[in-house]
Order: C-alpha cells, then sequence, then structure tokens
C-alpha cells in the first residue's frame, strides 16, 4: 500500500520579511539583503558566527532551516533529516563575485574564502554542520520550482527509509533578489504533500 507523507511546516522569505506556516513573523525596513540578513539572525537568537562567513544563498537558506528546525532538532541526538533543494542560479551570485577577484591581471586577488561557496550546495553542508545532519542531501537546478519533482522526491525517500523526515527548499538568491520557499516532510500530519497543497501554501 501506498504511504502518504505530510507537509509539518513551512517558511517563506521574500522581500525582506520571513513567513512561517503562513503568519509574517518578522519584517525588515532595510533594504540590502546583506543589513536584512543580519537583522533577522539577531531577531531569532541565532548564535552561530560562522553565519557571518557565508555567502549570501547560505545565509538566506540557513536562516529558514534555523526556523523550520528550531522545534524539530534534538541537539542530543543525530537527526533523520535529508536535505532536497533546488534553484534557478545554481551559486551565479558567488561565482560573479569571485570571477571578478580573478579577471584582472593587476589586481588578481583570488580568495579562498569566496571560492568555497562557488558551488549551490555548500549551503546544505553548512545546515548539516550546524544541526549534525548526516542524511541524504541532494541539490536540484530547474527553471522554476518543479512541484512533482520535489513532492515525489521527498516521499520516495521517506517511503523506502532513507529518511524520517526531509526538509525541502526552493532557494533562489542573484544580487537582491531572493526567495526561499522552505518545508518540512514527514510520514505523519494532516497536509497531505501534494503538488497542489505545495503550490497553494507557496501561493499565501
Amino acid at each position: 500500500m501506498e504511504k502518504k507523507t505530510y507537509i509539518n511546516s513551512y517558511c517563506k522569505i521574500e522581500k525582506n520579511a520571513i513567513w512561517l506556516n503562513g503568519e509574517k513573523i518578522f519584517e525588515s525596513k532595510e533594504i540590502a539583503f546583506p543589513e536584512f540578513a543580519k537583522e533577522a539572525y539577531k531577531n531569532f537568537d541565532i548564535s552561530y558566527p560562522k553565519f557571518f562567513k557565508m555567502d549570501s544563498l547560505s545565509k538566506i537558506t540557513f536562516l529558514a532551516s534555523e526556523i523550520i528546525l528550531k522545534e524539530t532538532i534534538n541537539p542530543e541526538m543525530e537527526n533523520d533529516i535529508a536535505l532536497l533543494f533546488a534553484n534557478r542560479s545554481s551559486s551565479l551570485d558567488t561565482d560573479v563575485k569571485y570571477q571578478k577577484s580573478i579577471s584582472d591581471k593587476n589586481e588578481y586577488f583570488p580568495s579562498p574564502a569566496v571560492f568555497v561557496y562557488t558551488l549551490a550546495n555548500i549551503c546544505m553542508g553548512e545546515i548539516s554542520i550546524k544541526n549534525q545532519l548526516k542524511s541524504e542531501n541532494c541539490f536540484f537546478i530547474f527553471d522554476a520550482f518543479n512541484w512533482d519533482f520535489m513532492a515525489n522526491y521527498s516521499k520516495i525517500l521517506i517511503e523506502t527509509e532513507k529518511a524520517e523526515k526531509v526538509l525541502c527548499a526552493w532557494t533562489e538568491l542573484y544580487q537582491e533578489d531572493y526567495e526561499v520557499f522552505m518545508y518540512l516532510v514527514s510520514a505523519e500530519g494532516t497536509l497531505e504533500n501534494t503538488k497542489e497543497n505545495l503550490e497553494n501554501l507557496y501561493k499565501k
């Protein structure tokens, strides 16, 4: 018999505001992303100094994960939560910054601290390290959020017992344009993990 999976909670970040389960929980007057990220970090009492060394994509993805996983993570034990993320621009925001540091032969200052973030899936590593996650993780590149793919893939991970829960996200950032839609899926709940339900939550 086919098992059903459920959406337990969801978080959205865009336009200097953060929503949790449809309720706006934070808003900043700051227009620039770096300032917005700092304000959000302080507002939610996050204590993780490495945050300030992350690239912008990792920062916004990390913020959403901290909000969603706050009541889920047990720091005393290994947490069986897989990560399933996707976006459109990959790590282009950081790629452009790194390219600028090496394009001028007279001003050739490649930064290892920037280079390390020239892979989109590094944001998953940051979340895994912070929460001691050792489960499966995948990062995909799509033109737009592929609702069917994400719903089916997360369902398969739980059905095949690859993970107890799956943290899914569309996390897109390029320069000052950013958007995160993150949600947690498990085998228990009331709102079924379907394309239609995901689209409805995303539009709220």
